[in-house]
């Protein structure tokens, strides 16, 4: 059977880090992930995650001025020492809630910006962080998101994944395989993930259309589930999706599902 973790930004948003971990463990989680875990000290955040009797799965490297739209810094040129910065931050975090992958949002193509020069960015940065958490065994995670939520996303469909993963080519690179931003993007969701199955290291679910629970949309998550099972994914499936009530209300499919 699967396991499942509780994306606390998507599920609770609204709540602090503290209310948000307790609200997943009451609704029956024992582990989580999070958009970012940087609001408190790597200490306090370890402190949280052990007073609720939470694992933390993953989290995202610093995405820079998110408020004013940024959504990642990894492909942006003149950023590069604030994303070695960044990676020796998240680190930090992940020395101390024993966290074993760390995803590399790519970020916004910059408007204007020469293709070839930002590929170029964005492949030394991911060879650095790959490097920096690969020495102390951590997956690097890049995750392939789609454009209609977020026009120019500089990687949106699992073949942009491949072209530049082999450039980077650092064997602790890792494909996060969110089947709601798939659908969109590109569909064919179970064979795509049957063929790149080796190098998924993590699986997030929403419906489309409206990025809610699943059952609610055209995915048919009861087939996508059974199959993942089927084809031996040993991954966390990350919750990401804003509830259209209660989070208890709408974890059917997780009771029908989870190991």
């Amino acid at each position: 059977m699967l396991r499942f973790c509780a994306n606390v930004t998507a599920l609770y948003p609204g709540l602090g880090l503290g209310p948000a971990l307790q609200a997943a463990a009451a609704d029956g989680f024992d582990a989580i992930e999070l958009r970012a875990p940087y609001a408190v000290a790597p200490e306090e955040f370890a402190a949280l995650l052990a007073a609720h009797g939470l694992g933390c799965v993953q989290f995202n490297l610093p995405m820079g001025d998110f408020a004013a739209g940024e959504r990642g810094i990894t492909c942006l040129p003149g950023r590069e020492a604030e994303f070695r910065d960044g990676v020796a931050r998240a680190l930090r975090y992940a020395r101390a809630a024993g966290v074993r992958q760390i995803n590399a949002p790519a970020g916004i193509f910059p408007p204007g910006a020469d293709p070839a020069a930002v590929e170029e960015v964005f492949v030394a940065n991911m060879h650095l962080a790959a490097d920096m958490l690969g020495a102390e065994g951590i997956l690097l995670q890049l995750e392939p998101v789609n454009r209609r939520d977020m026009p120019g996303a500089y990687v949106a469909t699992t073949a942009e994944y491949e072209r530049l993963a082999a450039r980077i080519g650092a064997p602790n690179l890792r494909l996060q395989y969110d089947f709601y931003h798939m659908q969109i993007m590109q569909g064919d969701l179970v064979a795509t993930f049957r063929r790149l199955a080796p190098v998924i290291s993590h699986v997030q679910i929403a419906d489309n259309p409206g990025r809610h629970e699943p059952g609610t949309g055209e995915i048919n998550f009861d087939f996508i589930l059974t199959e993942l099972v089927r084809l031996g994914y040993a991954g966390w499936v990350g919750l990401e999706y804003a509830p259209l009530g209660r989070v208890a209300d709408g974890l059917g499919f997780l009771r029908r599902h989870r190991g």
